[in-house]
């Protein structure tokens, strides 16, 4: 503890440590940002920043072992796991999960489904895309009569805690079977590692399911759905309805900041939206790699919104951001 009170102190001073590698494991979710964030910063101060995008899974495992300066995490740990393991969290950015399809002649957002129906279909109890609740929900769309694939994550993952954790706000039955984790014994399909692994499932397999982080899905060859919300609105993924979906957040460090932004009931909101976490060791015993990976984190909220827009990320607000500084100062007061 005394030692990040001392890091803290000159948190904010120049840094010169060229040659340094801060390593970092973890979510899938953030990392085509976290890659962007890492060349700018390198470019800016000559620190590498190498991060492994293993699953959240993963990077508390590596962060718990001291194996990495920092892990990553889209499941964010209560006050009492952050205790017992000794470490910090704070989020970094938020961003949607949206579910993509491989169906012929559907195109960006004209098939629209419900969260009861999509926890159907990952029940396995909604088997083909002519089902009449499917086709229901898209009247002028014709819809084949082909099996559905379901496609999910095999590893450890915040984007599987996410989808999961919806699935089990709209559908009593997935809350009861099958739960939110991230890692689920999952009831139907085929399981794809990381957000790649998903995606190059649903690109290569004709009427298959699959859900990613928007980043990836925006440049892939599948087609994203609409998602009808809490509200009853028919809602397109977008920073848009992110940002509708964050606006109701409530940030704060007593909770470890914690936030959970599924099935939000704001008309505009798209309704899987999650926080991804930075965690680190409050018991560091290299006090120069601390200070050097809180720097890049300080240095990403004060210039990396930019970047985080331009991937369909959403930066954190200006008081959240200052509140997470605050935290830093005050560890081990």
């Amino acid at each position: 503890m005394k030692l990040l009170s001392a890091i803290a102190l000159c948190l904010f001073s120049t840094i010169s440590l060229a040659n340094t590698i801060i390593t970092g494991a973890g979510a899938t979710f953030p990392y085509p940002l976290y890659v962007k964030w890492a060349q700018a910063y390198q470019n800016a101060s000559g620190v590498r920043l190498n991060y492994q995008p293993i699953g959240s899974g993963g990077g508390i495992k590596q962060i718990q072992g001291k194996t990495v300066d920092f892990g990553a995490s889209d499941k964010p740990l209560t006050i009492t796991e952050l205790q017992e393991s000794h470490l910090i969290q704070f989020p970094t950015v938020v961003g949607g999960i949206v579910p993509v399809v491989n169906l012929p002649n559907i195109k960006n957002n004209d098939l629209t489904l419900s969260g009861p129906i999509l926890a159907d279909i990952y029940l396995g109890k909604t088997t083909k895309w002519n089902d009449p609740s499917i086709v229901a929900l898209n009247p002028g769309i014709t819809l084949p009569d082909q099996k559905i694939t379901v496609v999910h994550r095999s590893d450890g993952s915040g984007t599987t805690f996410l989808f999961t954790n919806y699935l089990s706000k709209v559908s009593a039955q997935w809350k009861e079977k099958v739960g939110s984790d991230t890692a689920v014994a999952w009831p139907a399909g085929i399981g794809g590692k990381g957000n790649e692994g998903v995606a190059s499932y649903v690109q290569r397999v004709k009427g298959s399911i699959g859900y990613v982080e928007y980043a990836y899905a925006k440049h892939a060859t599948f087609s994203l759905i609409k998602l009808k919300n809490q509200a009853g609105k028919i809602i397109a993924p977008s920073i848009e309805s992110f940002q509708a979906t964050a606006a109701n957040a409530q940030w704060n460090k007593e909770s470890g900041f914690a936030e959970i932004l599924t099935n939000e009931p704001s008309a505009q909101s798209w309704p899987i939206v999650g926080t991804t976490f930075i965690l680190m060791r409050t018991d560091r015993t290299n006090p120069e790699m601390t200070k050097a990976t809180l720097a890049f984190f300080d240095w990403a909220y004060k210039n990396g919104g930019e970047l985080a827009i331009s991937l369909d990320y959403v930066p954190l607000p200006d008081n959240v951001v200052s509140s997470i500084r605050e935290h830093w100062k005050s560890i081990g007061q």
